[in-house]
């Protein structure tokens, strides 16, 4: 049965065999890896995945798309969750778990929020995201793609712009270029946040209004003699602070 791309899951199928070949080579899964895949589709990744790894779970919404990998896939290796990623509980799938997939451009900001919340669980992930997300999430300090993004998610994790895959790749083919990832965890005892609810607050705060100053975007949360106290400039933007900057405001807070 020909199956219609579905605008409200985001989908793009990926169809080009040789950028299968260059994500799974990044990825490079061993026998004894249990990888997760989110967004399957029809099995282009998958396929590969299968013949490589001691255990397979798959998260797919589109119950068309399941019933289509039931058929496609009989392997006592492969579980399949018909599922939305967004609300899927990552951590049953127990610990040192590698993730990947093709997000939805659609959703991919909530569901790298979302997913970020299981990093003690993850091992790794690989994902193929629009390049601009991409951009945005291994963005530098002072930079135009730095943002609020960039600074959650380099908390978290250790983030690589692997390669750039063009609109081509795809079926329908979207009008933009996509990008692969990786992401690295960041062991708990290096993460220095004394309140992550405080530091999620201070960050959204202050990349809300990017353009003023942290003394306008700051203003109900600090005053001159906190940021003289941290060595912070309160004529600067948001997007002139470090990581270690929204780390040390956020602790300086919560104390």
């Amino acid at each position: 049965m020909l199956h219609r791309p579905r605008k409200r899951f985001g989908q793009n199928f990926l169809v080009d065999q040789q950028v299968i070949d260059e994500i799974i080579a990044a990825i490079s899964p061993q026998t004894d890896h249990h990888v997760v895949e989110i967004g399957p589709g029809f099995g282009a990744l998958t396929t590969q995945l299968i013949r490589s790894v001691k255990k397979l779970d798959v998260v797919e919404i589109d119950r068309d798309l399941v019933e289509t990998l039931k058929q496609q896939f009989v392997s006592e290796k492969l579980t399949i969750h018909a599922a939305d990623a967004l609300r899927f509980d990552f951590s049953a799938l127990g610990r040192n778990i590698r993730i990947v997939g093709n997000l939805p451009y659609n959703i991919s900001t909530p569901l790298l929020f979302h997913i970020s919340q299981f990093s003690d669980q993850i091992a790794d992930m690989h994902f193929m995201l629009q390049k601009e997300v991409v951009e945005r999430m291994v963005g530098m300090p002072s930079s135009p793609q730095y943002g609020r993004l960039s600074v959650m998610l380099q908390y978290r994790f250790h983030m690589e712009h692997v390669f750039t895959v063009p609109a081509t790749a795809f079926r329908p083919m979207p009008r933009i270029e996509s990008a692969i990832v990786r992401m690295l965890p960041i062991p708990r005892s290096d993460l220095h946040v004394r309140d992550e609810k405080i530091f999620a607050r201070i960050v959204a705060a202050a990349f809300s209004q990017r353009r003023k100053t942290l003394r306008n975007s700051l203003q109900e949360f600090m005053k001159e003699n906190d940021y003289a106290m941290l060595g912070i400039d309160s004529g600067l933007r948001a997007e002139n602070l470090s990581v270690t900057d929204y780390v040390n405001i956020a602790n300086h807070l919560a104390a």
